[in-house]
């Protein structure tokens, strides 16, 4: 199964981010809980984990992009066990 990881609301009047960097490549394993990439707001810069273990097939965002909170970002395949 896949699931769409989007960009979280970070804080009150957050309403956008900036992905900085991607911390895992298309193609890598994740754990959950693991951090994803990171993310400016206008307040802070914060990693962003993934919430499933699998693969990461698809940055649908890429570094130096701004969208707002709850825009998918990547897709990750999930494994199970």
């Amino acid at each position: 199964m896949v699931t769409k990881v989007n960009l979280p609301k970070m804080g009150m009047g957050i309403e956008e981010g900036t992905v900085l960097r991607w911390l895992k490549q298309v193609g890598q394993s994740v754990q959950e809980g693991e951090p994803l990439l990171e993310v400016e707001t206008a307040k802070a810069t914060q990693e962003v984990a993934a919430l499933v273990t699998g693969i990461l097939v698809k940055i649908l965002v890429p570094e130096g992009e701004t969208v707002p909170v709850n825009t998918d970002i990547a897709l990750i395949e999930e494994s199970h066990g």
